[in-house]
């Protein structure tokens, strides 16, 4: 199984609540490390990271949208 098919099914077994954090957390790295390569700290140990963080949002916003829309019946 591909890693973005491990990712996806990890996050679509969390629960709502878990994927608010997961996201709040994720949004907090990639707050992280867009700071620390805008102030020039150094170099930025992983910049593919910064795509990553960026896919991963996408994908937990989705999954938060489905079940938004399954609730409501569409």
């Amino acid at each position: 199984m591909s890693k973005r098919k491990e990712q996806m099914a990890r996050l679509k077994a969390m629960t709502e609540m878990e994927l608010v954090q997961e996201l709040e957390n994720t949004y907090r790295e990639l707050f992280n490390i867009m700071q620390q390569k805008a102030i020039g700290k150094g170099v930025v140990e992983r910049p593919s990271r910064i795509r990553e963080l960026k896919k991963t949002i996408a994908r937990i916003k989705t999954i938060l949208r489905e079940r938004e829309l399954l609730s409501a019946g569409y």
